[in-house]
């Protein structure tokens, strides 16, 4: 890929100079083969152009401006316009004198008898936007170069930080697991063998699948399923728990465990032991879009309760910043008097 970089870079520079190296010898007149003459020698002219980009692109930039040596480079660069606009002077001067004839060489009399100023301002200035294009264009792929090793620095951050969310989302799902199922034991071993045995299934997808950028929303429906199974384990059949799905492409990809942290905030704030309660999970899918909302009565553990310690809402946030940046939106809160709590997300893939 470099490698076919530079040479368009190559074929590029090429062609610009061939350009003005060529541009002479359109105008040269057809009725004196002379002119033709004078255009070469005037072809000449653009060499001293490309010493001034070229000792900028290649000189100048790298060694001086680039390691802040400011001052010798606009002193350089001010004895290089000077020389080689004097030379560039001189060589057309030399030129018209020795290849121009007849009517042209009547021209150039007159010519001599003006104010050789304005010439030299010319040569020197032709000089000096050469010398300006070399270091502008030597900055600008600079520039370039920095952007894209910017923008590579900025993904690898990404993705280190999201491997560590990631890594982090396994302990704390492990925390509220073994928790649940520590209660159990206290009064269901066999229920407490099972949960054991559906918790083998879910540390699989956590130790497998887990470790893919990003799944079919139909496999991580299924991992929700199941750990919503795992907790209903404890809980008695006064617990109305609903997990409602209506997928119209179900390859479409999410984020993996994206949502498992707002599932385990609904069952350990919306479950009372003595009043009613409720989760309604509801997962969507039309077109590029997947929607997930949550509703849950609302029963928020004491400060005594400090069990994940709110690590997983934190871990939502940041994920949704890193994976979806300005394609989420997250909407949660309470309504109905503080009774029911509420937490929707919307992606678009």
């Amino acid at each position: 890929m470099r490698m076919n970089r530079n040479k368009y870079l190559v074929l590029v520079h090429v062609a610009a100079w061939s350009l003005m190296y060529l541009t002479p010898l359109s105008f040269f007149s057809h009725d004196n083969g002379n002119n033709l003459a004078l255009s070469l020698a005037i072809c000449m002219a653009p060499l001293l152009q490309m010493v001034a980009f070229y000792t900028n692109y290649f000189g100048f930039i790298p060694k001086l401006y680039v390691k802040r040596k400011k001052r010798q480079f606009w002193i350089y660069n001010a004895l290089l316009v000077v020389v080689l606009g004097l030379a560039l002077h001189f060589w057309m001067h030399y030129a018209h004198g020795h290849f121009d004839h007849g009517a042209a060489r009547d021209a150039t009399r007159e010519i001599r008898n003006i104010d050789r100023l304005f010439f030299i301002f010319r040569d020197v200035t032709n000089i000096c936007i050469s010398a300006a294009m070399g270091a502008t264009v030597s900055l600008a792929l600079r520039w370039q170069h920095i952007e894209k090793a910017l923008a590579k620095a900025e993904a690898k951050r990404t993705e280190a930080e999201l491997k560590s969310l990631r890594a982090q989302i396994k302990p704390h799902f492990l925390l509220n697991t073994l928790n649940n199922i520590y209660a159990l034991t206290a009064f269901d071993s066999g229920k407490a063998q099972k949960a054991i045995h559906e918790l083998s299934q879910l540390l699989r997808h956590l130790l497998y699948d887990n470790q893919r950028q990003m799944i079919p929303i139909s496999e991580e429906i299924g991992f929700l399923s199941n750990y919503i199974q795992l907790m209903q384990l404890r809980l008695s059949p006064e617990v109305e728990v609903k997990l409602e799905q209506k997928i119209e492409n179900p390859k479409v990809e999410v984020a993996p465990l994206l949502f498992i942290s707002l599932v385990e905030n609904a069952f350990k704030h919306g479950i009372s032991a003595t009043e009613a309660s409720f989760i309604h999970i509801s997962i969507c899918n039309r077109g590029n879009e997947i929607f997930c909302h949550i509703e849950n009565s609302n029963h928020p553990k004491g400060d005594g309760d400090r069990s994940g310690h709110g690590i997983g809402l934190q871990q939502v946030k940041q994920r949704l910043e890193l994976i979806y940046p300005h394609r989420y939106r997250w909407e949660k809160g309470t309504r109905g008097k503080g009774r029911v709590y509420y937490s929707s997300i919307t992606l678009t893939t």
